[in-house]
């Protein structure tokens, strides 16, 4: 049962959330913590989103009804863990991934107003992030277990939009801390960990259509609750509660909030996302998991940069096991929930709740793979 415990968690993980609340893509979980013995992995993930909309307004020399293409592109996930046991009680984790991302492209030929209308400069912005977690671990009687440690996340950003403006930013590095706790029940693969991710605040530098500038944006706390227990014998039941203070997320360079009066990226909401998963051992060799996760949608205006609104997703992950070594592959396809996004205020007399896209029925498929060694 000890090796079927990972399986469930091994798919949450190497199957990447396509699109998490807010600019989230990487889900980060302690597992390894509790892995036996010496522990090493390797992830690898890629999701293929498709996310589309209808143009509701005439806006910038682009009529009603145009189409925006599909303006959420492909992209790649990276992750490693090490884990050391130093003695009985106390083991120290290192653990790298890319928590943060966005990769938006408004096509300037689809006659979409973020595709440029009748300027044909199209829309692109992304955002990109890597970050390193320390973690000391320490086991205390009752088979509970605390631990702690600090998170270094470096991001960087830039954004061009069919209006003529641009901005890049600076590469920041700043750090935020980690703290949980977990209770154990080994003889039925029992385990409930809760743990809690710092906020972190990045000062960027940056630079608008030639002028330099400077801003602040906070990269979110959140709280994840992770949970799992044997059910019968070699059959897991797994699943994980996460909540994530997106409302403190903001992304507002003084130009562009002076020339527009609002925000290039925010979140009215906080975003809850669940997930739960049943594994099972097969055999010696093979064990399997499926899962379903489900993030609420929470109304109201999407923005144009980011028109998606919750999701609901089904994965399944098998694992080979040869020797100690373990190598999961996984699928997850998501259902990604349907949003308006609103028309930019300077196009409208400043006129707001007018709807500008309509985003119905998208999808996107993740696939992952992972191999972990204990030694």
């Amino acid at each position: 049962m000890k090796k079927l415990t990972t399986v469930g968690a091994v798919l949450l993980t190497t199957t990447s959330i396509a699109h998490a609340g807010g600019v989230e893509r990487a889900v980060p979980s302690v597992g390894l913590l509790f892995e036996e013995g010496n522990y090493i992995e390797f992830s690898f993930g890629f999701v293929a989103p498709d996310v589309s909309g209808e143009q509701q307004i005439p806006l910038s020399g682009s009529a009603a009804g145009s189409s925006s293409g599909d303006m959420a592109e492909d992209y790649f996930q990276l992750g490693f863990g090490y884990k050391n046991d130093l003695t009985s009680d106390l083991s120290l984790a290192v653990i790298f991934d890319q928590p943060y991302g966005a990769d938006v492209d408004y096509s300037s030929d689809t006659g979409y107003a973020y595709g440029g209308g009748v300027t044909s400069l199209g829309s692109t912005a992304s955002i990109d992030s890597n970050a390193v977690t320390v973690l000391g671990a320490y086991a205390l009687p009752n088979n509970i277990t605390v631990y702690g440690g600090g998170r270094a996340v470096r991001t960087e950003g830039e954004v061009a939009l069919f209006t003529g403006y641009e901005m890049t930013t600076s590469s920041e590095t700043n750090y935020g801390y980690v703290l949980g706790a977990a209770w154990e029940r080994p003889e039925i693969a029992a385990r409930v960990a809760l743990t809690y991710h710092s906020e972190i605040t990045h000062d960027f530098d940056s630079n608008e259509n030639g002028t330099d500038t400077e801003f602040s944006t906070t990269l979110p706390q959140s709280w994840t609750l992770e949970a799992q227990t044997g059910i019968a014998a070699d059959t897991l039941l797994f699943g994980s509660v996460r909540w994530v203070e997106w409302s403190a997320f903001d992304i507002s360079p003084p130009g562009f909030a002076s020339a527009s009066g609002g925000s290039l990226v925010d979140y009215e909401d906080d975003t809850t996302t669940y997930n739960l998963g049943v594994g099972r051992r097969f055999n010696d060799d093979w064990s399997g998991a499926v899962t379903v996760g489900y993030e609420a949608a929470n109304g109201g205006f999407s923005g144009n940069l980011g028109p998606t609104d919750g999701n609901t997703s089904l994965g399944v992950a098998a694992t080979r096991t040869i020797d100690a070594v373990r190598i999961t592959g996984g699928l997850r396809y998501i259902w990604i929930g349907d949003a308006e996004t609103e028309a930019p205020g300077a196009f409208t007399g400043d006129t707001p709740g007018v709807t500008l896209g309509d985003f119905t029925d998208n999808s996107g498929l993740a696939a992952g793979i992972r191999v972990q060694y204990n030694f």
